[in-house]
């Protein structure tokens, strides 16, 4: 069964994905998404099983990408991040783009 994280945990985390990584989010999307004009991309939600982001086309046309975590399903908040700086590094790796170390 998929974990489901609470209120608090999905706040934070979508918080800070939106307002402090909004470059890291299109990145993830660009790399993860078959749509391949991606111009903006949101952090939406996310469970045990991965995570969402709410994605713009260059038309217009808005979609959500489903991506699963990396490392397999996961149940405590402080894997969220581990997990979303494994996509980050893997959509690093498929874009080509040199990725910024981690703190």
């Amino acid at each position: 069964m998929t974990h489901v994280f609470d209120e608090a945990a999905l706040r934070g985390v979508l918080g800070h994905m939106n307002n402090d990584h909004t470059d890291d989010n299109m990145l993830i999307a660009r790399a993860f998404s078959t749509v391949p004009d991606v111009v903006a991309a949101e952090m939406t939600s996310f469970d045990g099983d991965g995570g969402d982001w709410r994605i713009v086309t260059a038309r217009g046309d808005e979609d959500v990408v489903r991506i699963p975590w990396p490392g397999g399903p996961i149940t405590e908040r402080p894997e969220v991040r581990r997990e979303i700086v494994a996509l980050y590094d893997l959509a690093c790796a498929r874009l080509g783009v040199t990725p910024r170390p981690h703190e």
